[in-house]
């Protein structure tokens, strides 16, 4: 380890000051993931847990990497914090299990048709109601915290990036052949699903927020956000497989 990191750290204290002036860092991170989680986590137990995440990232950051102490902080801790939801993961195994049935069923669709899958149609699929089907989406979606790392088996995402070190030129090409990949693969959502992703994921907007954009309840996002992300999971099947 070198750079600021080490400095701060080799001097009396130094690890504990460089740990004070960056934790309003992992609160501002953890009230932001608050926002877009279900209510029962908890801000104190991400922050608890971003902490832990910056405690690594002042162990371990190395400024010839090129990023800055803060960048490499803010991915280690929010890293940190998602590793924590998924270990204790609140899903019931029928939401993932019905998750993994409706991807499954819009891939045989979509190839069988060479469009869009329809919802009565994935409905008609899997034996079940229009309604049904649309409750299955929203509990799904209601507990999905980062839900492209589903689709992803390579360390794309933060959660990831803050596990791993910088990797080497092979890591470097997988990430750009999958980037490329799910960009096709969300180009070719339907239009409404696309702006759905474009406010949840780039404008950081949250449901509600979204629903006034849109002029639809909540519940709709939360369906068709749903929707989008199980479509791009079976579109995707053939590249986690490869």
């Amino acid at each position: 380890m070198n750079g600021l990191a080490a400095f701060q750290r080799n001097q009396p204290g130094g690890e504990e000051k460089l740990i004070n002036e960056y934790a309003p860092l992992v609160k501002k991170i953890a009230y932001h993931l608050i926002s877009r989680l279900p209510p029962n986590i908890q801000p104190d137990d991400l922050i608890q847990a971003g902490m832990i995440g910056l405690l690594e990232a002042a162990r371990n950051y190395d400024s010839e990497q090129g990023a800055s102490f803060e960048t490499y902080a803010g991915i280690r801790i929010r890293g940190a914090m998602l590793d924590e939801i998924r270990r204790s993961d609140w899903a019931p195994r029928s939401v993932h299990k019905k998750a993994r049935m409706v991807s499954e069923a819009i891939r045989e669709i979509e190839n069988e048709t060479g469009r869009d899958a329809r919802d009565h149609e994935v409905a008609e699929r899997l034996g079940m109601s229009v309604e049904d089907y649309h409750q299955v989406l929203r509990d799904a979606n209601g507990y999905r915290v980062v839900s492209f790392d589903e689709i992803s088996p390579a360390d794309e995402y933060a959660s990831e990036l803050g596990r791993a070190d910088f990797g080497g030129p092979q890591d470097a090409l997988q990430k750009a052949d999958f980037k490329r990949c799910l960009a096709e693969a969300i180009a070719g959502l339907p239009e409404r699903e696309r702006l759905v992703l474009a406010l949840y994921y780039d404008e950081e907007l949250n449901l509600r927020e979204i629903g006034e954009v849109l002029g639809v309840s909540e519940s709709r996002v939360c369906q068709i956000h749903g929707q989008a992300v199980v479509r791009l999971k079976a579109r995707m099947e053939a590249w986690r497989k490869d």
